[in-house]
């Protein structure tokens, strides 16, 4: 074959390439895709659930931070932070999630918290 003569094995390949199955053909089955949908939905929900639980933490934490910076506490606890880390991890294995994961999740959660705590402490000073 010359290079202008088209080849039609590498024509589909680039157009598969190009257009992989989604889960919007008709490749995938509909009851494939209902179950899909269903799992979404609670994944959704969860997610939900997951930001407005932090909303709650975050105002018990500013309360906490209020609180240190009226009485000239330090921002952070290491030691209160390392229990907490403890049992987090704790309650990751029996909840059959990955205690690295946790740990690295509330160290995360736990920056933030003191950057909040910092931030009230420099408005009192």
């Amino acid at each position: 074959m010359s290079d202008s003569t088209p080849n039609p094995a590498t024509e589909e390949t680039q157009a598969a390439e190009e257009n992989p199955a989604t889960e919007e053909t008709p490749a995938a089955d509909a009851a494939v895709r209902a179950e899909l949908t269903r799992l979404r939905d609670s994944i959704d929900n969860i997610d939900a659930a997951v930001v407005h639980m932090l909303a709650e933490r975050f105002k018990c934490t500013q309360q906490v931070g209020v609180l240190k910076a009226e009485h000239q506490l330090p921002p952070a606890d290491p030691a209160r932070e390392a229990r907490q880390i403890a049992r987090l991890r704790e309650l990751a294995e029996s909840a059959k999630l990955d205690p690295a994961f946790a740990e690295k999740l509330l160290n995360f959660i736990i920056a933030e918290v003191i950057r909040h705590h910092e931030t009230i402490a420099d408005g009192t000073r």
